[in-house]
């Protein structure tokens, strides 16, 4: 598979998922995202997977969200869109085994699909959040509704708005509740692979229930929101030219980490 890496330990039930693309900061192009999603489905069927880390490969990236060179044609009218990273989650597959996510490096924009649709993240002290969407005249719509749910209002709403102009850290990341464990660097995977294989060892019927339940308590709010999420695209998002010039314009550095 191009990008991707799978690893499953039949003993400990454990499967571990790779955004395997370090050159491109883990991006996802579009042959990633089908792939990513087949794989979900897969284990809905594979009972020796009771439980999944999903990661990113390298020291930079977890991941960066779509990838930049990737071409999503879209429909004319206002009322349709396409957009290749809602299907990405294990959740958007009906995927019910527990997925912890191992956060190294940065995760940005299109990472919040996946990140919002884990259980809980597991971080280093070099991981970095941040969404891009603004800076580039795009709105952060799908990304900021997942992170709202996520973290404090507050902090969601400064992620989205702040744009590429500040980056949240691993230690404040940890404060508001997006990361559940903050481990030294290089530590994550290790430490979201413990967390998974005590949720393997248990029945999984409970504990798929379980991860049913927490899902079920927050898909209306969701749902509601997502169906907003078209035009409010539609209307807020520059001409895709002009979103161009606005990423080749981009100044590396310079942003504040909090």
């Amino acid at each position: 598979m191009s990008g991707l890496r799978v690893t499953a330990d039949k003993d400990t039930g454990v499967a571990v998922v790779t955004l395997d693309r370090p050159a491109r900061l883990n991006a996802l192009d579009l042959a990633m995202a089908s792939e990513l999603a087949a794989i979900w489905r897969a284990f809905r069927h594979d009972d020796t997977v009771r439980a999944v880390v999903l990661t990113g490969a390298g020291e930079r990236a977890f991941c960066t969200g779509i990838d930049r060179d990737a071409s999503v044609p879209q429909p004319g009218s206002p009322y349709m869109q396409d957009d290749p990273l809602l299907g990405v989650g294990p959740k958007a597959n009906d995927l019910w085994k527990p997925v912890v996510a191992a956060v190294r490096g940065m995760a940005c924009g299109g990472a919040f699909y996946l990140l919002g649709e884990a259980e809980f993240v597991v971080a280093d002290e070099t991981a970095t959040f941040f969404d891009p969407h603004t800076s580039y005249g795009m709105v952060s719509a799908y990304e900021a509704m997942l992170m709202a749910q996520r973290m404090p209002y507050g902090e969601a709403a400064r992620t989205a708005l702040m744009g590429t102009a500040e980056r949240l850290s691993a230690r404040r990341a940890y404060e508001v509740g997006l990361v559940s464990e903050l481990t030294p660097p290089g530590e994550a995977l290790a430490a979201a692979t413990a967390c998974a294989t005590v949720l393997a060892g248990y029945p999984p019927e409970a504990v798929q229930g379980t991860v049913r339940a927490l899902w079920a308590g927050r898909e209306a709010a969701l749902a509601a929101a997502f169906a907003q999420a078209p035009s409010l695209i539609a209307l807020g998002n520059l001409p895709p030219g002009r979103q161009a010039e606005l990423f080749a314009a981009r100044r590396h550095g310079g942003h504040r980490v909090r």
